[in-house]
C-alpha cells in the first residue's frame, strides 16, 4: 500500500491532495543508528555530500564563545552576517534572504510565487525538494532529463525554457548527477528564458565548481535578465551542515522583500549567524579543504572506471554512477560493512548511487567495500 493511501485510513478530508505525489526525503540514518542496528564501529558516511574536513578551527572557537546571550531571540535580519556576506559578495546586502538551509528557502520561494496548475522546470534527475515543494504548491513539474552521456541536454533545456513558466529551477552543479553547464552554455540558457520566468539557480556546490569551465550566474544575471534567485549555502564546502544556514542572492530588494513575507521571522539562529561570520573570515581554511576534497574526487572516479562502472562527470563533492544492480539493495549490503552511500530512487535512475567524497580513509573503505560486495 503507498505512503499517502495509509495515511488516507483516517486523514482523507484533512491532508492537502498534493501529499499525494510526495515521497518522504531519504535523510538516512544517524551514525548512532547505524552503529546500533549493524554492530559497526567504523564508519564512512558517504551519503549527505557533507564536507569531512568540518569548518575552520577559528569557527569551532567562535562556538565555544557564543552561549551567554542564548536567552535572546537572534537577529531577525541576520544584520551583521548580512554585512560580511554582502562585502564578501559585492552585492547590496539588502538582496540578500537567509534561510535554514538552503531547502529553506526553496521553500520559501515556492510558497511565495507559485499558484496551482504554475508550469515549473527542473532537471533530471533533480535534488528532489526542488520537485516536492513545487508540487505542493500545486505547480505542474516539467523535467529536463540528462543525455545518454550523463550531461546536461541543453537544447531540450533551451526548447523548454523558450515558452513561459512560472519558475526554471535547477542546480548547477547539478545534484545528483554533478554535471553543470559551461559558462558559454548558462549564458545559452539564460538568454533563452521566457523574461515573465522566475530562474532559480541553486549553486550549493559552487565553491567546489570555481574552475575555467565553470561559472556562477552572478557574474552573467544583471537587471535585464528578469528575476532570479541563486542560492548558496554554508553547509558543503564551509563545512557547517549542522547549523543549517544558507542564502539567496535576488535580483531585486522588492523580490527579496516579497520572499520575507513567508519567511518566519526567526528561521536562521543565533549560532549560526556567529558561526557563517566567522566562516567568511576562514576562506584559506576551506579553499584547501577544497583541494583535498577535489584530488580524492578524481582518485574515486578513476577507481570506480578501472571497476567497470559508468561514472557521470562532476565538479561537485560526490560522484554518481551506474552500480548495474539495485542501488538500494546495494546500499544496504554496504550499510552491513559500516559504508553509507545514497541510492538514487528515481524513476530510471534507480540503478544510480551518489557517493559522497570522504577522507582519504573513508573514499578507500568505501571502494574496498564496493569491491567485496560487488564480488559477492
Amino acid at each position: 500500500m503507498k505512503f499517502f493511501e495509509v495515511w488516507l485510513k483516517h486523514l482523507d478530508t484533512l491532508l492537502r491532495r498534493s501529499l499525494e505525489g510526495i515521497v518522504p526525503y531519504n535523510s538516512g540514518m544517524s551514525l548512532q543508528e547505524i552503529q546500533s542496528r549493524y554492530g559497526v564501529t567504523e564508519i564512512a558516511k558517504l551519503a549527505s555530500n557533507e564536507n569531512p574536513y568540518g569548518p575552520a578551527p577559528e569557527v569551532l572557537k567562535c562556538l565555544k564563545l557564543n552561549s551567554p546571550d542564548l536567552y535572546l531571540y537572534p537577529d531577525s535580519g541576520s544584520n551583521d552576517l548580512r554585512d560580511r556576506l554582502a562585502d564578501y559578495l559585492n552585492v547590496p546586502g539588502e538582496n540578500l534572504i537567509f534561510g535554514n538551509g538552503s531547502e529553506d528557502l526553496i521553500s520559501i520561494i515556492c510558497r511565495s510565487v507559485i499558484e496551482t496548475g504554475d508550469r515549473i522546470i527542473t532537471l533530471y534527475p533533480s535534488f528532489p525538494l526542488h520537485e516536492d515543494y513545487a508540487a505542493l504548491m500545486g505547480a505542474h513539474v516539467e523535467r529536463v532529463c540528462v543525455n545518454e552521456h550523463l550531461e546536461i541536454d541543453l537544447p531540450a533545456l533551451i526548447k523548454a525554457v523558450e515558452t513561459p513558466a512560472k519558475m526554471l529551477i535547477f542546480s548547477n552543479p547539478m545534484n545528483p548527477v554533478g554535471c553543470w553547464l559551461n559558462p558559454g552554455q548558462l549564458h545559452q540558457v539564460i538568454a533563452a528564458k521566457h523574461p515573465d520566468t522566475l530562474l532559480v539557480l541553486d549553486e550549493a556546490y559552487y565553491e567546489y565548481a570555481i574552475s575555467g569551465c565553470y561559472q556562477s550566474g552572478q557574474t552573467m544575471l544583471g537587471p535585464d535578465a528578469g528575476n532570479w534567485i541563486i542560492l548558496r549555502t554554508f553547509s558543503k564546502a564551509w563545512g557547517l551542515a549542522g547549523l543549517r544556514i544558507g542564502f539567496g542572492i535576488c535580483s531585486s530588494i522588492e523580490l527579496r522583500r516579497a520572499l520575507d513575507l513567508t519567511r518566519t521571522p526567526f528561521n536562521i539562529n543565533k549560532i549560526a549567524q556567529s558561526a557563517a561570520r566567522m566562516a567568511l573570515d576562514c576562506c584559506d581554511c576551506m579553499k584547501s579543504n577544497i583541494e583535498k576534497v577535489s584530488a580524492e574526487r578524481e582518485s574515486v572516479v578513476d577507481r570506480l572506471l578501472s571497476l567497470g562502472f559508468t561514472v557521470a562527470p562532476s565538479l561537485g563533492n560526490f560522484v554518481f554512477f551506474d552500480s548495474k544492480r539495485c542501488s538500494t539493495d546495494l546500499a544496504d549490503r554496504l550499510l552491513q560493512c559500516g559504508t553509507v552511500v545514497k541510492p538514487w530512487k528515481q524513476e530510471g535512475f534507480d540503478q544510480y548511487v551518489r557517493v559522497s567524497i570522504g577522507s582519504s580513509e573513508e573514499n578507500s573503505k568505501f571502494l574496498s567495500d564496493m569491491e567485496r560486495v560487488m564480488a559477492i
